[in-house]
């Protein structure tokens, strides 16, 4: 991510928002969507603790497109895996990304674009988009059974891959307040030295660690309980983190040049993408 996404890259897709198709095939070619594939069937392999900490980077870094959708698509989508084919899915009543992507997964007709208050992440709605109905035997269907015992689908790891993708930009955010707090001087010393300012960094710290054990540790059980529970807590860490991390700045926080605001929009969209927290909460609730 260092070497092809820095903070350059994202500075200019900022200013020209169009999908890289580049740097989708950079991605591929590093097995980055085929990280969960078989190795016979040409992918790397691995699990899903690998694959929340590639995209725990891809959310630090504010990776544009439909990184998960395409992830899971890699090991039945021709091109996908190699990032030469873009994968795009709907996701509740939103699709990211539609215009841009070869294949759409879910049904888009009537869809219409909105504004995204994230420039980094293009959005179509579709009206009447049903929000209850799914079939808990379509490995594509994008919305979660309502039984919490139900096998896990490719809905529960699209959520995990999303908190994964929060709790990188959660990090992300805690890190820039603290350097700034260290770095910022007024009245004659840093900002970090009052102690309303050490309280906004603590509490970013401990909504960060508390999100990634929670999402290490639904990626190592493949648990769906655990996976609602994470996706609860990096939703609020990702937002409230940004949120606080804009207090830290002050009003240079808020300029188009400051990097802070994108997290907060893209911490903004990722939570409103899929059944999201509203069925994590169902899921818990039943549960309980």
């Amino acid at each position: 991510m260092e070497g092809r996404f820095g903070r350059d890259a994202l500075r200019a897709a900022v200013e020209a928002p169009a999908l890289d198709r580049e740097l989708w095939r950079a991605l591929g070619d590093a097995g980055f969507f085929a990280l969960c594939v078989p190795e016979d069937a040409g992918g790397v392999g691995l699990g899903l603790p690998e694959a929340v900490l590639a995209f725990e980077e891809a959310g630090r870094v504010l990776l544009p497109g439909p990184a998960v959708a395409t992830f899971l698509a890699a090991g039945d989508v021709e091109g996908a895996a190699a990032g030469e084919t873009v994968v795009t899915a709907v996701e509740g009543e939103l699709v990211p990304w539609l215009e841009e992507a070869d294949v759409v997964r879910g049904d888009t007709d009537g869809a219409v674009p909105v504004r995204s208050v994230d420039p980094l992440t293009p959005l179509h709605r579709v009206p009447d988009a049903p929000n209850t109905s799914h079939d808990p035997h379509d490995p594509h269907d994008p919305y979660t059974p309502h039984d919490p015992h139900a096998p896990r689908t490719s809905a529960h790891v699209a959520s995990l891959l999303r908190a994964a993708e929060q709790l990188g930009s959660a990090t992300r955010t805690c890190e820039s307040a603290v350097e700034h707090a260290r770095t910022r001087e007024q009245f004659g010393g840093p900002v970090g030295r009052f102690q309303a300012v050490q309280h906004l960094c603590a509490d970013m710290l401990v909504r960060a660690e508390l999100a990634r054990v929670a999402v290490y540790a639904a990626a190592v059980t493949g648990d769906r309980l655990a996976a609602a529970g994470a996706r609860l807590l990096a939703d609020d860490a990702a937002v409230r983190n940004a949120r606080d991390c804009l207090q830290v700045h002050g009003g240079m926080g808020f300029t188009w040049e400051s990097d802070v605001h994108l997290h907060l929009k893209r911490a903004w969209v990722r939570a409103g993408l899929g059944a999201g927290a509203r069925q994590a909460e169902e899921d818990l609730a039943a549960a309980l």
